[in-house]
């Protein structure tokens, strides 16, 4: 792979809690700041049960579509905690106990006299040729394997398995973005923004509604990972901006 094609990613999020409403989830958030910094094109986002067979058939959906998948929650100590064993399942490999990873559990259970048992054993159960994901905050680990990252739901021990990932993840181009703000609503520019996206395929165009003080206004955004292109459909929105302002008698907003 080389740092100009494309690198992309799906995120499976995990847990009957963000599906019932629960618990909010904010992973998505941050595994997609976390992609953008890394030049990482995050293309879908999915959020299943805890149920075996759902985990299983959304990994390997994901993991045959994207260069890296993502998962986040069940991977606890709880009966319900089952994403290690959906995994293994969808890779057909073994689920025991890690020798690695029950060594970070029990030396950080020496040290907060933490009892050693059956449930929280569960959480050093990692499949069969999968590496650890170091986990700074509890040292309970995630896994990698093949391309599918196993992570912690707690979103500050998912931030900091996050973080233990990023040395081993190759990113793709990083996306720059141009935003150009319109006084008018989305009907006045969606044609000549249509236009305009069908001269510049490879920029990416979105118009978003904006609620202004005392009028409408629409923010346009532009996104590429070539710059020259980039500042030149720039150009191009711009002067379809300022052509709209100046026939609707508008005095153009500060961008």
């Amino acid at each position: 792979m080389t740092a100009a094609q494309s690198v992309t990613a799906g995120l499976l999020v995990i847990g009957d809690e963000i599906l019932s409403g629960r618990t909010k989830d904010v992973n998505i958030g941050a595994t997609a700041e976390f992609c953008t910094d890394l030049g990482i094109e995050l293309k879908e986002v999915r959020v299943v049960s805890d149920e075996t067979d759902e985990i299983v058939d959304a990994v390997n959906a994901l993991r045959s579509r994207y260069t890296y998948v993502f998962t986040t929650g069940g991977i606890g100590p709880t009966h319900d905690d089952i994403t290690a064993d959906a995994v293994a399942k969808a890779f057909g490999v073994a689920l025991p106990i890690n020798a690695q990873a029950r060594e970070m559990l029990e030396s950080r259970w020496r040290q907060t006299g933490t009892e050693v048992n059956e449930a929280r054993l569960r959480m050093a159960r990692i499949p069969e040729g999968a590496d650890l994901i170091v986990n700074s905050v509890s040292a309970a680990p995630g896994f990698r394997i093949g391309n599918v990252h196993v992570m912690a739901g707690v979103p500050i021990i998912m931030r900091a398995m996050l973080e233990a990932l990023a040395p081993t993840l190759q990113g793709g181009k990083r996306v720059l973005s141009a935003t150009i703000r319109a006084a008018v609503g989305e009907g006045t520019v969606g044609g000549p923004l249509g236009e305009l996206q069908a001269q510049y395929p490879d920029v990416k165009m979105g118009s978003y509604p904006q609620m202004g003080k005392d009028r409408v206004m629409t923010e346009l955004v532009l996104r590429s990972s070539d710059p020259a292109r980039l500042e030149e459909a720039a150009a191009a929105v711009r002067a379809m901006v300022a052509e709209a302002h100046a026939r609707a008698g508008i005095t153009p907003p500060e961008e």
